[in-house]
C-alpha cells in the first residue's frame, strides 16, 4: 500500500468511524477478542491461546472506534528481522469495509518500526477473500503447508504461506 493509498484509507475510515484507536491488547481485552474470534472462525483461537501470546510478549493490538467498540485486532510474533502475523480479525458486523486493510497497514507499520524487514503469514487455502486482500496489499505467495489447519470432521486443510517485504 502506498502512502497516498494509506492516507486515503485512514481518512475514509475516520469519516465513517471517527477516531480509530490502536492500543496494546491487554488481559482485560481477551474476553471481547475471543467473542469476535468465535464469531468469525470455524476453528477459533481459545482464550488460552490469546493469554499465552500476551504472556509471551507478542505484539498484540486492538482497534476500537471513538465509542470504544472493539472492531478488530492483530497479533505479531517477532523473530530476528521477520514479523509473523499470527492472527488478524475484524468483527463480523464491520467486515468488508476496509478495516482489515487498516489492520494490515497498522501491523506492517508496527513491524517496520520495530526493525522487521518482512512479514510472514499463513492463510487457509479455502479463504480466497483473505488471500486476495493480502495479495492486493502486496504479500506474495512463498510456499504451501500441507494439513496445516484443522477442518471439519477431523480433517486438515492446507495453508498458503505469504510474505511482505517491509
Amino acid at each position: 500500500m502506498t502512502p497516498v493509498e494509506a492516507a486515503a484509507l485512514e481518512s475514509a475510515l475516520q469519516a465513517s468511524y471517527g477516531v480509530l484507536q490502536l492500543a496494546p491488547m491487554t488481559v482485560d481485552d481477551v474476553d471481547a477478542v475471543v467473542e469476535i474470534e468465535n464469531a468469525v472462525y470455524s476453528h477459533p483461537w481459545t482464550r488460552g491461546n490469546f493469554l499465552d501470546s500476551l504472556y509471551s510478549g507478542y505484539q498484540a493490538r486492538t482497534l476500537r472506534d471513538g465509542q470504544g467498540s472493539l472492531l478488530g485486532y492483530f497479533l505479531l510474533m517477532l523473530a530476528v528481522d521477520e514479523a509473523h502475523l499470527l492472527n488478524i480479525s475484524v468483527a463480523q458486523a464491520y467486515q468488508h469495509r476496509g478495516l482489515g486493510r487498516l489492520l494490515l497497514l497498522r501491523a506492517s507499520t508496527l513491524a517496520r518500526e520495530l526493525g522487521m524487514r518482512s512479514m510472514l503469514l499463513e492463510v487457509r487455502q479455502s479463504n480466497v477473500h483473505a488471500f486476495k486482500v493480502y495479495q492486493r496489499y502486496g504479500f506474495i505467495e512463498i510456499g504451501r503447508r500441507k494439513n496445516y489447519y484443522p477442518a471439519v470432521n477431523h480433517a486438515r486443510e492446507g495453508a498458503i504461506v505469504m510474505s511482505l517485504p517491509l
